[in-house]
This record gives C-alpha cells, structure tokens and sequence, in this order.
C-alpha cells in the first residue's frame, strides 16, 4: 500500500498470522450466527497487539508502531477487510481518538483507559436515520438545563452500539456542534438491533428519549466540535479504505487462483482473452485503490489542505470500483461463488456494509464538488 518500515511489516505480520489463526472462515460463520458477532476475549487480546491504540497520543496512553498512526491504522485496516475480520475496529478507534486528542483527564484515565486495555467497547453515534443520514449531517439535539445536558433525537446504524457501553453522541448544541461521551445504559437511551449484511459487524439504531447527561461529559469545547467531526469522519473513511482494498485483494487473488486452476475445453479459464481482459481491468481498479488510499492516509497523518478532496476521492473511487470489481470477481467463479459455501460472500459482504456508512460514493462525490468549489472562489 505504501512503503513500509520493519516495525510497520512486523505488525502487518503479526496481525495478519493472528488473524489467520483466530478467524478463519468457519469462524466467521459460526460467529455470524451469535448476537454480538465477535469474542470480547478475542477483542481484548487484539488490544494487546495495538489495536485500540495507534492514533492515540502517547500521553493519553496510546502510542503507534511508526510515526505515522493513521498509517499504521490503514495497515490494519486492510488485514481486517483481507480477513472479513470480526471486532469493532472502526467505532473503538474513532471514540479512543476522540477521547485521546480532546477528552478531559478524567474521560482518559477512566473510559479511554478501558477502551484501549479492550474491556470497553465504544462507538461513535453521528448521523440519523433517513433523511437526516447525510454526510456529517446532525439533527440530535442537546440543550442545556442546569449542571446537565439533555440529548434527545434519534442516530442510526450505529457499528456494536448493542455491545458498546460507551457511545460518542454528536449533537447540535450551542449554535454548533459538540460531543458527549454517554454510557449505554443511561435512562432515555434505548437500543434497536438492526438487521445487516456483514456476517460479523452489528448495527443498531439509537434513540434518545431527553436522555440526561453531566455537562462534563462533553468531549472538547462545548460547541466548538465541527473541526474534531470533520477530522474524526476522515479518520473513518480512511479506515473503511483499508478494509475494503483489503477485501479487494482477497477477491482478485483467489479469483486469479482460480481462473488458472479451473480448466474448460482443456484450457484453463485464465488463457482466454476476455478473461485476461477482465483480470487488466481489475488489477488496474485494485492498483487505483492501493494508491488512493494511501494518499488518503497520508494527507489526514500530515493533516493536508486537501485531506477533505482526497479522502472523499478514495470513497467515491474505492466505493464504486471496488464492488463492480467483486461482483466480477463472482461471476468468474460461475455457479460456486454464489453459494453460501464459498468465501467469497464474506468479502463482498464486508466491502457493501462499508460503501454507505459514512457517507457515500455519491455523497463524497458532491462533497469533492463543493470543497473545489470553495478553493476556486479563495484563488
């Protein structure tokens, strides 16, 4: 994906032999069919190897393997889309960052502590149902009443929200934004399983019901959030492009595979020039993929002015090429890769859950438009 240091390919490589280890696919079918749809002592030995804590600063406890964390985040990223791997990774990072880079002394010495030992699970509650899922678009609503903040308004597909005892809840507040860390069980929170398409990954929708919170469970400036939403939604669609290019990956090789293995007319699959063609064209997407998202990465690491631009290109480039890319990949495989036995679906399951979470190709597409909008007007 990009060049890498030996402490980058030795995590890599650690991460990539556990997961091969602990969740092989009969794992994963076996976990898709129990509520939580991962192991909490799984989760919290993978904490153990670095999981929860690369792009938390030092002296919030975390620490990352390279001088890059967002790097070292994309790097497992792709191991978990390469292995359809079960765990909250993408809400857990996203609340430990938050907490790490704008939490009070006592939200990191309490809950972030937890989150990065791996015995809390967090997620992060942004956006509504339809028609308030728009990009970065908040319609909860929080309003001060004394020495509390009342939280009322409803935030869908929610990632491990049923598992999570902690839920970062961004709000309308202050004639702007804030963020409030709220436990699951706080009176006026209620908790509705969704139903999804990842076999492991969950998904809830959240409602709050004037759900009463301390005002110091603020994280940051109160209405002053808008610059740690935008970092935090760039952050997750960096991570949710390691995990689809991963995915990728996995599909193009074992189609490859494939393609030469399986013969007709005494000639394997693969020898034929339509098939050749088809293969050019995605190695050409996966390519594409490899280098978006690496730029991606990089400009949010180097905190870029252009970060916004290149992620959402990621999104709205990964996020299109990347599915037509594993429905081909299906198709080579003919008959057998529609099967529930087969693999395959793992993957295209995991790379479909993450193309409208966070916002959309479509979305990100229109988001390119106004940030060069916005720049021809400045030049």
């Amino acid at each position: 994906m990009f060049e890498r240091s030996p402490d980058q390919d030795l995590f890599a490589q650690t991460t990539r032999k556990f997961l091969e280890s602990e969740c092989p696919p009969t794992k994963l079918r076996e976990l898709g069919r129990t509520d939580s749809g991962f192991e909490p002592d799984l989760w919290r030995r993978g904490a153990d190897l670095g999981w929860t804590s690369l792009v938390v600063p030092e002296e919030a406890g975390g620490g990352s393997v390279s001088d890059s964390g967002v790097a070292d985040l994309l790097l497992l990223a792709y191991e978990f889309g390469h292995h359809a791997a079960p765990g909250p990774l993408q809400p857990t990072n996203l609340v430990a960052a938050a907490l790490g880079r704008w939490g009070s002394d006592e939200q990191r010495a309490g809950p972030l502590a937890e989150i990065l030992a791996g015995e809390t699970i967090a997620s992060w509650a942004l956006t509504g149902p339809p028609p308030e899922d728009g990009l970065g678009q908040v319609e909860l609503r929080a309003e001060d009443d004394g020495s509390d903040v009342v939280l009322t308004g409803t935030k869908a597909a929610v990632e491990s929200a049923d598992q999570a005892g902690l839920l970062l809840v961004t709000a309308r507040h202050r004639d702007g934004i804030s963020h409030f860390l709220v436990a699951k069980e706080t009176p006026g929170v209620t908790v509705v399983p969704l139903t999804g398409v990842d076999l492991t990954r969950r998904f809830a929708l959240v409602q709050f019901d004037h759900a009463r919170v301390p005002a110091d469970a603020v994280v940051g400036e109160p209405g002053a959030g808008g610059p740690a939403m935008d970092w935090l939604l760039d952050l997750a669609v960096v991570m949710q492009l390691g995990e689809m290019v991963g995915a990728m990956q996995w599909a193009f090789d074992t189609t490859l595979d494939w393609a030469f293995n399986r013969y007709t007319f005494g000639r394997p699959l693969a020898s034929y020039q339509e098939i050749k063609h088809r293969f050019a064209d995605m190695k050409m997407w996966l390519e594409a993929s490899f280098a978006i998202s690496a730029s991606a990465a990089q400009a949010l690491a180097n905190d870029a002015r252009n970060r916004g631009a290149l992620v959402s290109a990621g999104k709205s480039y990964v996020g299109r090429n990347g599915a037509e890319m594993i429905q081909d990949c299906i198709q080579l495989h003919g008959g057998i890769g529609l099967t529930f036995d087969h693999d395959i679906h793992l993957y295209l399951r995991r790379h479909t859950t993450d193309i409208p979470l966070y916002g959309s190709p479509a979305q990100h597409a229109v988001r390119i438009s106004r940030l060069l909008e916005a720049k021809e007007k400045r030049s």
